[in-house]
């Protein structure tokens, strides 16, 4: 019967005052057994309150996106490298962060065909919709690609996944991306591009062997600059916006890094990348999406109403450029966090080299989607934006052999494809 039964049963009124005060006497005899009766309840409801803790720390910890056994083995067989039958290379083991990104997904699926062993991490934020990150992501899975899910800021399993791979490379992409979303929320600029990748650095020069490493920088970083085509001896100190300072602080960084640790770091000064798969944030996904359901897109024009241009660089050439990079690295001469010798340290642009101005790719997508835009055009506001760039590609071609082959016509013409077909506009043809 339980407690509350016994003390207090359905029908005191049957009950005669002796018993009860015999049931009270017995149970409340003293002082000292009202204390001790305390001290049970309150033993009882901390036990049940640590309990609860546990089951919801054993919750969070046995939910955990990475570590385990099983987990290991994933990682392991992802970063497995296969024989080559074209190249007498070893292979590359590399840790790409940002996998489950535009660029990210791309450099990996690339990397895996041709046998490096490849592990992704990502930590899928909302910047913008986490459902297209998780289908690159399937698409990674269905080649043989482990992505982890997990921030670069955490230390704890960053040390982990090199504990379980000697990692050769490490290709990364992970960052904040965007001009103007700098103005909403700063403190995630800070927190990925500075912090985060101070961390995998970190990470990186206490690694045994260190790898070598390719990151992305931004052609955000010339800034102000009015020399054209921007080269990467250029003035890199006028940043237009808090995104080209946070890649500008990431140059200075990592060259400390190869300075006193011996790392080999390579930064890659991408010039607007496009291409299937893309993000939802930059200009041309987004007039797609809004010429197809018939919004007005916003067109911005610089000073005199002069239209802005861009080195619009197709996601298949950037790809070229990194994987070039990876494969011209050479090797880190650290040890231990100690410095053996000097290391290479090397900064490219990867554009285009052919500007073309924003109403030219409206027209472009125009043709190929088969609808007119609504345009409203205005001028540039003071945004973080630039009016320009366009890319000197020469010491790229010259150490590597970088060669962008895609025009705007054809790279937009590949994205409206995979645009009509990822979104389910299964009855509209391109042209």
């Amino acid at each position: 019967m339980p407690l509350e039964e016994e003390l207090f049963p359905s029908t005191p009124g049957k009950v005669k005052n002796q018993t009860m005060n015999r049931q009270l006497h017995r149970c409340f005899s003293s002082t000292s057994t009202l204390f001790l009766w305390a001290l049970f309840l309150i033993a009882l409801t901390a036990s049940y309150l640590s309990f609860q803790s546990f089951v919801d720390s054993g919750s969070k910890y046995f939910t955990a996106s990475w570590g385990g056994i099983q987990w290991e083995k994933q990682v392991r067989n992802s970063a497995q490298i296969l024989p080559r039958r074209s190249s007498s290379s070893p292979g590359m083991s590399v840790l790409v962060t940002g996998a489950a990104g535009f660029v990210g997904s791309h450099v990996s699926l690339a990397l895996k065909k041709r046998g490096d062993g490849v592990v992704g991490i990502d930590n899928f934020n909302s910047y913008y919709d986490p459902s297209l990150k998780k289908a690159r992501k399937s698409l990674l899975n269905d080649h043989g690609i482990f992505i982890v899910e997990g921030d670069i800021n955490d230390a704890k399993l960053l040390a982990k996944l090199f504990d379980v791979v000697a990692f050769t490379h490490v290709m990364h992409l992970a960052a904040q991306a965007g001009v103007r979303y700098a103005m909403e929320n700063p403190g995630s600029y800070v927190h990925s591009n500075i912090a985060g990748l101070v961390n995998l650095l970190e990470i990186c020069k206490s690694a045994n062997p260190q790898p070598s490493i390719v990151w992305a920088s931004s052609s955000s970083v010339y800034g102000l600059n009015e020399k054209v085509p921007f080269s990467e001896s250029d003035r890199t100190d006028q940043p237009a916006s808090l995104y080209a300072a946070t890649k500008k602080a990431g140059e200075e960084i990592t060259h400390t890094y190869n300075h006193i640790y011996g790392l080999s770091i390579t930064g890659l000064r991408f010039f607007t990348v496009y291409g299937p798969w893309g993000r939802p944030d930059m200009a041309y996904f987004s007039f797609t999406r809004n010429i197809l359901q018939g919004k007005p897109i916003t067109i911005y024009r610089g000073k005199n109403r002069v239209d802005l241009a861009r080195d619009f660089t197709y996601i298949d050439d950037i790809v070229k450029g990194c994987i070039g990079s990876l494969d011209t690295s050479g090797k880190s001469t650290g040890t231990g966090g100690k410095k053996r010798g000097p290391a290479p340290y090397r900064i490219f642009n990867l554009g285009n080299t052919s500007p073309v101005t924003v109403p030219t790719l409206v027209s472009i997508l125009e043709r190929h989607l088969k609808v007119k835009a609504k345009k409203n055009v205005i001028d540039m506001p003071g945004n973080g934006d630039v009016p320009f760039t366009h890319a000197n590609i020469s010491y790229a071609s010259k150490e590597f052999g970088y060669k962008p082959t895609t025009d705007l016509q054809t790279g937009l013409k590949k994205f409206v494809r995979w645009y009509l077909s990822y979104y389910g506009y299964n009855g509209k043809s391109v042209t």
